[in-house]
């Protein structure tokens, strides 16, 4: 069931999203050659919790961390670990915080020194596919008119959509009512309306959009060993055309 906020679950959506892009902001000054990513981890949970929130992520369905560090051909859920980062590396971090029980949730990925033009355009392009699919978060539209949107700017510009992950619904719990995949025809599933909250987060591959889950249970890698980016807002359908965006300062 994909539920309806009030003003104030909004407010207090709106406070955690305010933390999860200062977590993002300060991550952004650390990402260069040489870091770690457990020295990313540690800097964002301390943040989070210095914000009077607490890392969504860290313990969610056993996860042992606070952020999800994904190296190069990592697509989700890399592990933060002891592995510094080398330059011409891209990196994807994605952050959750958790603010008196309503979760805010984002993804970026960075280029790490002097990155490749293809590494460069996969990532703007990413981005750029997250903007071409909330135009059509607005009150009133189908969700799958987001989904085409991004699946279309992704695959003109030669790149691919996975398919084994997807957008969700997000408020109380992480992931909510509806899953949203980032492909698919335009003009079905349910009505946007005002008061949904939703997790858009294209994932976008080099190569193919096929992906595999390594022996840990969470690194997904693409199958190709291609690079894949990811980016990734909290957004808000409002009442007055464009939506909201929940997680930038």
């Amino acid at each position: 069931m994909i539920t309806i906020k009030s003003q104030k679950e909004i407010d207090l959506m709106r406070h955690a999203g305010k933390i999860v892009a200062g977590a993002h902001a300060l991550v952004e000054t650390m990402i260069k050659p040489g870091v770690t990513t457990q020295e990313l981890d540690h800097a964002v949970e301390k943040y989070i919790r210095d914000a009077g929130a607490v890392p969504t992520f860290k313990g969610y369905g056993g996860f042992p961390n606070s952020i999800c560090a994904s190296i190069n051909e990592v697509v989700v859920h890399g592990i933060p670990e002891k592995r510094r980062l080398q330059d011409g590396d891209i990196i994807s971090i994605d952050i959750g915080a958790t603010f008196k029980g309503y979760v805010g949730d984002a993804a970026v990925t960075h280029g790490v020194g002097t990155i490749s033009d293809e590494a460069e355009k996969l990532i703007r392009i990413t981005r750029e596919s997250f903007y071409k699919g909330i135009a059509y978060a607005r009150d009133g539209y189908r969700l799958s008119d987001i989904s085409n949107a991004i699946q279309k700017y992704v695959e003109d510009n030669g790149f691919s959509v996975v398919r084994d992950y997807v957008g969700h619904g997000v408020g109380k719990q992480m992931h909510e009512d509806p899953p949203i995949p980032n492909f698919g025809p335009k003009g079905r599933g349910p009505r946007l309306r005002q008061g949904m909250t939703l997790a858009i987060e294209p994932m976008v591959n080099a190569g193919t959009y096929d992906v595999v889950t390594l022996k840990d249970g969470w690194t997904v890698v693409t199958t190709d060993g291609k690079l894949s980016s990811h980016y990734e807002h909290t957004i808000l359908i409002t009442g007055t055309g464009d939506p909201e965006l929940l997680t930038v300062i």
